[in-house]
């Protein structure tokens, strides 16, 4: 109160809206750029190894992606750091003129290592898309020059590369597979809102993605189709009582087919096909005719890894 009647300026309405004006102001800082990347995708790549007979091809659709300290380039607009992503195409043209692509994951190391190498450049992601193709046989005996794409299978790499090194996947997606019985699914939990009949002998049919990772960057990377062969026997040999029960089979039988694997991820969606009522037409049908249908799909997906090395 003394205080007050001495100064009595701090009772004016003018000092309150001096206070109010005060709690209202706001420090106004800069955004920070928490994170950033930036690379040149879809690059397109047919290489073909003419120098032996017969012919080889890798057709291989690549991205390349970096990490690192950009920020002048987003805040200030200075570009004296930012390779341009034109280059990182003609880099992978580049690289491949001299690089035979025994395997696509070695010639992923190589850009990776390539791009490390760049100023200010932290991390790399190179990432392939690989479409196979096989040998036309011709009377017999398969071409050495002449080529047929057999499915929509296709092999996928990603390279992820910093100061400490690599770290290699493979896989493959789009890996379409079906068997007309050995596929059961009963003793599910049932509810007010469950309609899906129990069975012992089903269609099993789903579009296999699988990504291996490799314990080393020098690991043999002509592995992949001994992890191929040892998904494919076991999804056909396994007595399944789900997908789940079918997908862990074949992961595990991957890891045991190949050493160098550190683990396994699969995804797998289940393909439906229903049994048709055809009673409404007088007719019965024992599990022989079936519609196919698309959406929607139950999606089942695991990482299965080794315990110890």
């Amino acid at each position: 109160m003394l205080f007050s009647v001495s100064f009595p300026f701090l009772r004016s309405s003018v000092f309150y809206r001096f206070l109010r004006s005060l709690c209202s102001l706001r420090v106004v800082t800069m955004p920070e750029l928490s994170w950033n990347r930036y690379g040149k995708c879809r690059v397109r790549l047919v290489r073909l190894r003419r120098s032996r007979d017969p012919h080889d091809i890798v057709d291989a659709t690549v991205d390349v992606q970096l990490e690192g300290a950009f920020e002048p380039v987003y805040i200030e607009g200075d570009n004296a750091s930012c390779l341009p992503t034109d280059t990182m195409k003609n880099t992978v043209y580049a690289i491949a003129r001299h690089d035979p692509i025994g395997h696509i994951e070695a010639f992923a190391v190589r850009l990776a290592d390539h791009f490390i190498a760049k100023p200010r450049v932290s991390r790399v992601r190179v990432s392939a898309l690989e479409q196979p193709w096989s040998r036309i046989s011709v009377n017999g005996f398969p071409h050495p020059h002449a080529f047929v794409q057999t499915g929509g299978e296709q092999w996928t790499t990603t390279v992820v590369r910093d100061a400490k090194g690599a770290d290699v996947a493979s896989g493959l997606t789009n890996l379409v597979v079906l068997k007309t019985t050995d596929s059961a699914f009963e003793g599910f939990p049932r509810d007010e809102l469950t309609t899906l009949p129990e069975t012992t002998d089903r269609i099993l049919a789903t579009s296999v993605t699988a990504t291996w990772k490799y314990r080393s960057a020098n690991a043999d990377f002509g592995l992949r189709e001994r992890v191929r062969t040892a998904l494919v026997e076991t999804f056909a040999a396994h007595a399944s009582q789900s997908v789940q029960h079918t997908l862990y089979a074949m992961a595990a039988a991957a890891l045991a087919a190949c050493d160098d694997l550190q683990d396994i991820t699969i995804s797998m969606p289940n393909r439906h096909h229903v049994l048709v009522d055809l009673k409404p037409f007088g007719l019965d049908n024992p599990n022989e005719v079936f519609v196919a249908t698309e959406e929607p799909y139950g999606l089942i997906e695991a990482t299965v890894r080794r315990t110890r090395f």
